[in-house]
């Protein structure tokens, strides 16, 4: 038998009727099947090069971009893979492994985007 802190506590209450068991809310008030907002920018890309807290290697960074979860992670699996190198795609930056600042303004410019180089 599951014991009730498996079955992720509280599933109904009379008060409220039925209970989400990820964010143990209200069913009508659950706060977990909402999409997060998608942040406010001035709608330049910046692309900038950073060696901070990686040990001396090399990371592009893509930050200022205004899209959805999925498409945000589309194009940062795109750009890793016309550079040829790993990444990741997490908090609203794009980090591409190395030094590709110059590919990735191009291939952000053919997509009709607005690019800065930030940084030195």
């Amino acid at each position: 038998m599951k014991s009730r802190q498996a079955s992720g506590g509280l599933v109904y209450s009379t008060e409220a009727g039925r209970m989400c068991p990820a964010c143990r809310q209200p069913v009508a008030l659950c706060a977990c099947k909402t999409k997060p907002p998608i942040p406010a920018t001035d709608g330049i890309v910046r692309v900038s090069r950073e060696t901070r807290g990686r040990g001396g290697k090399v990371v592009t960074l893509v930050k200022g971009l205004a899209l959805e979860a999925p498409a945000f992670a589309a194009l940062g699996k795109q750009l890793k893979a016309a550079c040829g190198s790993g990444g990741a795609v997490k908090d609203g930056v794009i980090e591409v492994q190395g030094d590709h600042c110059d590919r990735v303004i191009e291939m952000l410019k053919a997509q009709g985007r607005t690019v800065k180089r930030a940084g030195g």
